[in-house]
């Protein structure tokens, strides 16, 4: 939790006065979610366009390391910002629209539905299957195994990216990935390139790779311009410090939740800048990725608060290690159960893609969770 956080329940009429003050940051997170059929009655606004709508949300307004909260009805917070001037309603306004908007399709997939995106390691020290499939011929026998099982999209990676992992050279990631890649985008399947480095999303994309999803957000040097110039749709992920060796060396945030956001924001606007196009963003708030277990579930309670960046939310968190720490310590591939049942809640927030190991199991608890949550009639 922040350092230094209050909440306050009723009327905002009294509620941070000071909000308007320079530097000050207001941020939505949608509660109390809806079916989406609450839309359609007029009771509520939609998240993201997809099976939830809200009516309340919780307001948070940060102040250097002071974080104060209230919960309260969209029509009362909106008001409230009017009453703390110009600059503080247009912020609202704008991740009220953003909250609300229907996500275009992503890599031409339609986010209509949670989409499963499958992980294919061609690493030798992945935390959880790492030598598996190191062979190319395991990674495409495994690849092709998790589109019959119901994958998605196809997310082939030649760098470990666990704390403390040795990095590899470009070249020698991309003769692990070219071979994978290519026989996959042969076949059609909608390909991601795990890699954050610009010189495999080069070879990567030549090769048929239709994503680019990178743990650094797009901070190798070229790598923003290539997004840009190719036009290939890219997963901008938050990774506290520059590599995966030296995350998690200094885990210091104000608030978690509140301080990716801020990280993602900022990325966001410079490759909009850079003139990568908002059709082909999708934001990643990176669990485990230089936080502590307590950050990442902090970060995963505020799932819905992402949407108000305007883009689609991946979430990957299958088999991490808080998983096995909040249970019995379970190695990684023990620990389906608890992967399922995080993913699951932040699918309940709105979350559009899931990125996960265990395909098959994750397709069969997707079948029940859309029955019971149905899209809007």
């Amino acid at each position: 939790m922040p350092p230094s956080s209050k909440s306050a329940a009723g009327s905002l009429a009294s509620f941070c006065p000071w909000a308007a003050e320079e530097g000050v940051r207001v941020y939505l997170r949608p509660v109390g979610l809806l079916p989406v059929d609450a839309w359609a009655k007029g009771a509520a606004v939609p998240l993201a366009g997809g099976r939830f709508a809200f009516s309340s949300a919780e307001l948070i307004v940060r102040r250097g390391a002071s974080v104060e909260r209230a919960y309260a009805p969209l029509s009362e917070i909106m008001s409230w910002g009017v009453e703390r001037g110009r600059a503080v309603a247009t912020r609202l306004d704008r991740q009220l629209a953003a909250l609300t908007r229907t996500r275009a399709p992503f890599a031409g997939l339609d986010l209509g539905r949670p989409l499963i995106m499958g992980i294919v390691n061609v690493t030798p020290d992945s935390f959880s299957d790492g030598g598996d499939f190191f062979d190319p011929s395991s990674a495409i026998a495994h690849g092709e195994a998790l589109l019959e099982a119901g994958a998605d999209i196809l997310d082939i990676g030649g760098e470990s990216t666990r704390p403390g992992s040795t990095p590899v050279p470009p070249d020698e990631e991309g003769r692990r990935v070219v071979p994978v890649i290519r026989h996959f985008a042969e076949k059609g399947a909608v390909v991601s390139a795990d890699t954050r480095h610009t010189a495999v999303m080069r070879v990567a994309v030549d090769a048929g790779a239709r994503i680019i999803n990178d743990v650094a957000g797009l901070r190798d040097v070229g790598s923003v311009k290539f997004a840009a110039t190719s036009g290939t749709p890219v997963v901008l992920m938050h990774m506290l410090g520059e590599d995966p060796q030296s995350m998690m060396d200094r885990m210091d945030y104000q608030d978690a939740a509140l301080d990716v956001f801020d990280w993602l924001e900022g990325r966001v606007e410079s490759c909009l800048a850079a003139g990568i196009a908002p059709e082909n963003l999708c934001v990643d708030p990176g669990i485990g990725f230089g936080k502590t277990n307590t950050h990442s579930l902090h970060i995963l309670r505020h799932t819905a608060m992402y949407h108000a960046l305007g883009f689609p939310l991946l979430i990957g968190l299958s088999r991490k290690g808080f998983i096995g720490k909040l249970s019995r310590g379970e190695p990684p591939k023990e620990r389906v159960a608890g992967s399922l049942i995080a993913g699951f809640e932040t699918l309940g927030q709105g979350a559009q893609i899931l990125r996960v190991h265990d395909v098959a199991e994750t397709f069969q608890a997707r079948a029940v969770w859309e029955s019971l949550h149905p899209a809007a009639t």
